[in-house]
């Protein structure tokens, strides 16, 4: 399934996919992204405020928290994963590492003070570029990670939003 896709941009797929982690994005040639194995994927709701509820399964880390919390599963629960990626790709850290200390251990946890306060925003992404990026793209990055990673469903953009 393609990221993008050429349909109007008010047309929503009623797809959620409470699996979506880094391993499941293929780049292909083209460099267009690719969204693979939907094993876990459910016909989902169509609209923002329904749901629908099974049993909580998925990667931890990248599980939306309403998901989590409840096993009710929201079209806007996928952009919440895709939250956690775009943040996986700014940092250059994993959404859970166990090596890191206690309180950077969930990524989205430690790094939302620094994705909201543009100050800070340097000390958060990835060191091995040396500070060699633009600035303003970044600054763009950061904002729409932090709008993926609402905590309400109904506050984070839609997928079509996004790409």
């Amino acid at each position: 399934m393609p990221l993008h896709s050429n349909k109007p941009r008010n047309i929503e797929v009623p797809r959620a996919k409470p699996n979506l982690y880094p391993a499941l994005l293929i780049i292909m040639q083209n460099y267009n992204a690719k969204l693979s194995d939907f094993g876990l994927a459910r016909n989902g709701p169509t609209g923002g405020d329904s749901h629908i509820t099974t049993r909580v399964m998925g990667t931890y880390g990248y599980a939306a928290p309403e998901y989590v919390a409840t096993g009710h599963l929201y079209v806007k629960s996928d952009v919440y994963g895709f939250g956690v990626v775009l943040l996986e790709m700014l940092t250059g850290l994993r959404a859970l590492d166990t090596a890191r200390p206690a309180q950077q251990l969930n990524l989205v946890d430690w790094a939302k003070p620094y994705l909201a306060d543009r100050r800070k925003l340097p000390r958060l992404v990835d060191p091995r570029l040396e500070g060699q990026y633009p600035s303003k793209a970044a600054l763009r990055a950061a904002q729409l990670t932090l709008s993926c990673l609402a905590g309400e469903p109904r506050n984070r953009p839609s997928m079509a939003e996004v790409v």
